[in-house]
């Protein structure tokens, strides 16, 4: 299966209609690489904030409330393009008010017949903690992808060891990452957790990122960060986890993932994390003692 991960230049379009014509020309790229699945960045539907004036987009409340109106749109978009190219694609997310003014960091799923599946963000930032308006996911979802078991893991998600061990053992074998960070201390934990979560489940993880500068978004003003494919490091496999990552102005990172030679590395692994991983299930390490050397 060949995917395609973006790293997502934030622009400041005009208009929906413009904002509709970057995600088709960003798909079109995507499909002429041969890409199966293309991943978009999380926080992606702020960018729709550009959209209205200053005193709008400037403002981190005034932007989520005003983009909502966007919603039916933004789903009929990319249900659109799903279908006409034949892909599936993970719109990065939206922040989708719940109905009290209180919104989820949602991200939607196309398949290519338009159907769509979402998973909300479970863990908060301390970013998305202060804003007083954001809320965590409550549900862990697997879904299917021609045949592959696929999960969603946004951004600050992916550095939890749990709900991902979860979601692998509901027999996810492909982890996408929809992530934002502003500071090279955050791309690299994300970075970082995606290294960990591969090496732990045995499965391949997709990360999107977005780039560029937004000096009239209080969230999107600064990205950084590279978009990568990630394989488990073993036998068969890349010796560094690294499959492929974006470089300098590059768009997309593609590559074609062998889920046959993943599954083929559990009969060959030179280590088995994901086989050996109730092993630290025992009563003697539940938990720490505090002992002090003999004299």
């Amino acid at each position: 299966m060949k995917v395609a991960v973006a790293k997502y230049t934030i622009d400041a379009p005009a208009d929906f209609d413009a904002f509709a014509r970057k995600q088709a020309q960003w798909l079109d790229e995507a499909k002429a690489l041969g890409a199966r699945i293309a991943v978009l960045p999380e926080y992606l539907s702020l960018e729709l904030a550009a959209t209205f004036d200053t005193t709008i987009s400037g403002d981190l409340h005034a932007s989520l409330a005003a983009t909502q109106r966007h919603h039916g749109a933004f789903v009929e978009l990319f249900s659109r393009l799903s279908r006409e190219r034949a892909m599936h694609v993970v719109a990065g997310t939206f922040l989708l008010d719940t109905g009290r003014g209180r919104y989820r960091n949602r991200s939607y799923t196309f398949a290519p017949d338009g159907a769509h599946v979402w998973q909300d963000k479970l863990r908060l930032t301390g970013f998305e903690k202060r804003t007083g308006v954001i809320e965590s996911g409550d549900e862990l979802k697997v879904f299917e992808t021609d045949g592959v078991r696929s999960a969603v893991s946004v951004c600050y998600d992916s550095e939890f060891p749990l709900p991902v061990r979860a979601q692998c053992e509901a027999g996810a074998r492909l982890l996408i990452v929809p992530s934002c960070t502003d500071t090279d201390a955050g791309a690299t934990r994300v970075r970082v957790g995606c290294l960990a979560r591969a090496l732990e489940n045995r499965c391949f993880v997709a990360q999107s990122v977005t780039a560029g500068e937004a000096p009239w978004s209080p969230a999107l003003d600064v990205n950084t960060g590279e978009a990568a494919l990630i394989a488990p490091m073993d036998v068969g496999l890349p010796h560094d986890g690294m499959v492929v990552q974006t470089r300098g102005d590059q768009h997309w990172a593609v590559a074609t993932l062998d889920f046959g030679a993943l599954e083929d590395s559990r009969a060959h692994a030179q280590v088995a994390n994901d086989r050996d991983w109730t092993a630290q299930y025992f009563p003697s390490v539940a938990r720490a003692k505090v002992v002090r050397a003999a004299a």
